[in-house]
């Protein structure tokens, strides 16, 4: 049942935002993002960023928020690329692994110590990889075939832009499995993972956080699936009719984070 919005944000005292599609789209900030984030630091509650857009890194997005106005530590940041790097070091160390992904990924994978290879890898990781290939294709959907572990950053389907919405992981990954026969297991939003390591950065209890965004099967799923709270907003992808036929029913709807402040 959805909360109503006088009550919903009283005992959050973490909120994991979204970005693209919530706090903004493309390059812009979306009306009120800012002051929102302003006013939790004013009233001393917590916040991290949490997107599963894996095609930069935190300190990419620390720059694009500073170019915004909207200063924030890097260590603040979290892309379904560290929940990747973070599940590769527990379950599959020092095993190789094929990325197919964008340089700034592998960047990322080899500065966290991950074992990339081009050939015979034990692992291969499909994410939003925004340099794709039709070479990358073949090279993972053979991996894959042989026996290669098939892991992906995350399922979006469509990433919001502000002409529109393109395609992302899930998209590629389910032209790998028509391919292969094999679904990959899915990291990011709104998988344990992701909540786990959200609960490890910041030391907060899972009913303390509320995540925050524009979708309702990653952002909002990962909250109400994994004990905290999911707050939608509608400005990016998912629209109010879409609640009709959904299975994740979201703690709140607010039209923006400008709306949600005045409930704070």
């Amino acid at each position: 049942m959805i909360m109503p919005k006088t009550e919903a944000l009283k005992d959050v005292k973490l909120f994991a935002l979204d970005m693209d599609g919530t706090v903004y789209l493309g390059n812009g900030l979306i009306d009120g993002a800012l002051d929102f984030i302003e006013a939790l630091r004013a009233q001393q509650k917590d916040f991290i960023f949490i997107t599963n857009n894996s095609s930069r890194g935190p300190s990419f997005y620390q720059e694009k928020l500073k170019k915004m106005g909207c200063f924030v530590e890097a260590d603040r940041i979290i892309t379904s690329g560290d929940v990747t790097i973070e599940y590769l070091k527990t379950y599959y160390p020092g095993q190789s692994v094929y990325l197919m992904g964008t340089p700034l990924l592998e960047e990322s994978f080899r500065k966290h110590g991950i074992n990339l290879v081009q050939e015979q890898p034990d692992v291969a990781v499909a994410s939003f990889d925004t340099t794709l290939t039709y070479e990358k294709l073949e090279k993972i959907c053979t991996f894959i075939a042989n026996g290669a572990v098939f892991l992906s950053t995350h399922l979006d389907l469509v990433c919001p832009t502000e002409t529109g919405f393109i395609p992302d992981c899930g998209s590629m990954c389910a032209l790998i499995t028509k391919s292969t026969g094999v679904e990959p297991k899915y990291l990011g939003k709104p998988f344990p993972e992701t909540m786990e390591m959200v609960l490890a950065i910041t030391g907060h209890k899972k009913e303390d956080v509320a995540f925050v965004g524009d979708r309702i099967y990653t952002d909002v799923a990962t909250g109400v699936n994994n004990g905290g709270k999911g707050f939608l907003v509608l400005t990016g992808e998912t629209k109010m009719a879409d609640l009709k036929n959904s299975e994740v029913v979201p703690d709140c709807v607010f039209d923006s984070l400008k709306e949600m402040m005045n409930y704070l």
